[in-house]
Order: C-alpha cells, then structure tokens, then sequence
C-alpha cells in the first residue's frame, strides 16, 4: 500500500486534495457530456505539476472509463474495420511524438498543453459541424491520427483533431460514443508507453494512478445523474469556456 499512496505524501495533502477533487470533477464533466475526463485532468492539474506527472495520474482513470465506453454500444467490430487506419496512426504517431517531442521536454510542454486546450475550447464554442464524404476518409483518417498522436505525446490531450474528424462522420450517436471510446483508449494505451520510455510512469506514478479511479468513477457516475436534471448544451458551453480560460492561462504563463 505504501508504493500506492508514496506520491501523495510527496505531494502533501493541499495537492493531494485538488488531484482527487480534480478527478472527481473531471469525471462528472464526461458524466454529464460523454467525454472531458482527460481534457480537463490535464488541464486543471498542469496549474500544479509538469504535464508528464500530470499524464502519469491519468494513465488509470482515462484508460477503465474509456474502455467501459468503448464497450457499449455493440458497434465495435464495424467501427475497428473503419476506423482502424486512424488508431493506428494515433498510436504509432503518439510514439514517435514521444520520442522527437516528449511531454517532458522542456518547459515548452505546459504552454503546449494550454495552446490544445485553447483550440479544443474554441472549436467547442465556434467550430461549424463538418461533414467528411467516404470518398475523403481513406487518407483522412490517417492523417488526422497521425495529427492526433503527436499532440497527444506533447499535450497529454488527445481530442484534437481526432474528436472533430469523428463527429464529421455522421455516426449514430451510440456508434459515436463507441467510437470516441476506441480513440481514447488507443491515444491512452500509446500515451502510457510513451510516458514509460521517458520514465515518467513507474510503479508509483501507476499507483497513484490507480487510486484515482475511485472519485472518477463517482464523478462519472454523478454527471450520469446530472445529466437527467440540467440542461446538456448549457452545461457544455460553459465547460468550454472554462476550458478556453484555462488554456489561456497555461498558454501566457505556463
């Protein structure tokens, strides 16, 4: 138990308690929209940390939610023959990215990670619905997982462009959710051996990571119910402004 809860008494207990109320909201954001938990972990926890540490915690939470996602819906066979040209470039560019890039590299990464946030914000809040035609998809898809995978290896955030190009897919919205899910769980697993080839996630950073899935779960679980009683579009626009907000400030200041 000790190797489970040595990085929390390194962080100390102020730390501590934002990490944990971090992903508790995190966590109600996805509830409550179906998607958010890394995005904002990332994004609240690069206030505190270097993005590498901030990665590492995610690395648990962000891969069981994602795969609890990613196994409903009864699409994923179709989706796997579709989309598998994408998630292939997301994980081999999540790789290369954390070779040449590396969310620990520098100081660069927290201004990187605000700049993500930025777009993704803006994106949510003006962006027009797109439309990819089938013809367009053999080579866009590829492209745009490869895209994907180098910000993820800079960032630790991979919903850009990768959630845009999914949405102009037109897929049913349980076969989107679905989809959402696989590319979350392939950008995680890749981000995760990314992190391990720059040592940034041993045996403590998993533990600490796994304790965390307790107040994302809860936090999943109370967006869920949320979900029945506020306004879904209300809720959404004000999460993408706060995370405009963030992604400025982490952007200027770093």
């Amino acid at each position: 138990m000790s190797t489970f809860t040595l990085l929390y008494q390194d962080l100390g207990v102020a730390l501590t308690l934002l990490v944990v109320g971090t992903f508790l909201l995190a966590g109600m954001v996805k509830g409550v929209i179906g998607l958010g938990l890394p995005t904002v972990a990332m994004g609240l926890l690069g206030l505190a940390m270097p993005p590498a540490q901030a990665a590492a915690l995610l690395i648990v939470p962000a891969t069981l939610t994602n795969l609890w996602q990613l196994a409903l819906g009864g699409h994923l066979r179709a989706l796997l023959g579709r989309l598998w040209p994408m998630l292939t470039m997301i994980f081999f560019g999540t790789l290369l990215g954390s070779v040449w890039l590396g969310i620990d590299s520098g100081p660069w990464a927290a201004h990187a990670l605000g700049g993500a946030l930025l777009v993704y914000a803006l994106y949510g809040l003006l962006g027009p619905a797109l439309h990819i035609a089938p013809r367009h998809q053999g080579w866009a898809g590829p492209v745009v997982g490869g895209i994907t995978g180098l910000i993820t290896a800079a960032t630790g955030v991979f919903v850009m462009p990768a959630v845009p190009y999914l949405q102009a897919l037109n897929l049913q919205r349980d076969e989107l959710v679905q989809a959402l899910g696989l590319s979350f769980t392939v950008s995680t697993v890749a981000l995760a051996i990314g992190l391990v080839g720059q040592s940034a996630l041993d045996t403590q950073a998993l533990g600490a990571s796994m304790l965390l899935l307790a107040p994302a779960v809860l936090g999943l679980f109370v967006g869920q119910w949320l979900r029945q009683r506020i306004r879904a579009a209300v809720f959404r626009r004000c999460f993408f402004i706060g995370l405009g907000m963030l992604g400025i400030h982490l952007l200027i200041n770093g």
